[in-house]
């Protein structure tokens, strides 16, 4: 079963804000790592963490890496999900491993998406997070509707066949990650069906359909940048 998680790497720039609940400490060298800590009162669902490292002649190379991890609630006690892409709890403290880093090299937050869709930090990076958010919310509900079409009408293994020829006529070299999930799931449980088998492999099919319907519902609710309070006077 595949995962719908965001995780990016991108080259280029990214300007730093000040305070920003997350705060990192790096270590350089074969075993380089990050070690974030959530110093904030909400669980930090995205982060992006810009790597700066010399490039020679005054000049400076940098990777902003972004995780989002907040497709993973909709995941629990189905799917085991690596660590790294966990929301981060206040409080807390996560090691990243990284490939190695020289001794100069530094390490900066420079973004960060809470629990109540709040952000922080540079606004191009946070609009590229809301940007995938969206993405993901309309492939997934797109899913949805396909197999839920489906087993309105048809049934077993008539069923997968017809949701394989949706998903393999939809297929393209953009395809999308919940659409290739959805595509060799079905494509999963058809080689595994047989007329004697046919009603619990339609069962295994309506147990992922609600696990993409769960991930619709978290994907939806957090698409939305909120923008925070003002403040009082």
């Amino acid at each position: 079963m595949r995962l719908v998680l965001a995780f990016v790497l991108t080259v280029g720039s990214a300007a730093a804000a000040a305070d920003l609940p997350v705060a990192v400490r790096l270590a350089t060298g074969s075993a380089s790592r990050a070690e974030l800590t959530n110093t904030g009162t909400q669980p930090v669902n995205a982060w992006s963490l810009a790597i700066t490292t010399p490039a020679g002649e005054g000049r400076t190379h940098r990777t902003v890496q972004t995780v989002d991890g907040y497709l993973t609630t909709a995941m629990r006690g189905v799917v085991t999900v690596p660590e790294k892409f966990n929301p981060l709890p206040p409080g807390e403290t996560r090691q990243i491993e990284l490939e190695p880093l020289p001794p100069d090299a530094s390490a900066s937050v420079v973004a960060v998406v809470l629990e109540d869709n709040t952000a922080v930090g540079d606004a191009d990076v946070i609009r590229g997070i809301f940007e995938r958010r969206i993405k993901e919310r309309d492939e997934l509900g797109r899913v949805v509707e396909v197999v839920n079409a489906v087993l309105a009408s048809a049934r077993g293994i008539p069923a997968l066949q017809e949701l394989k020829r949706r998903f393999d006529e939809a297929s393209a070299p953009d395809e999308s990650t919940a659409h290739r999930a959805a595509r060799e799931a079905v494509d999963s449980y058809i080689t595994r069906a047989t007329a004697e088998n046919a009603d619990q492999i339609e069962q295994l099919l309506r147990g992922y359909l609600a696990l993409v319907v769960r991930q619709h519902e978290e994907a939806a609710r957090h698409a939305v940048r909120k923008e925070p309070a003002p403040a009082i006077p």
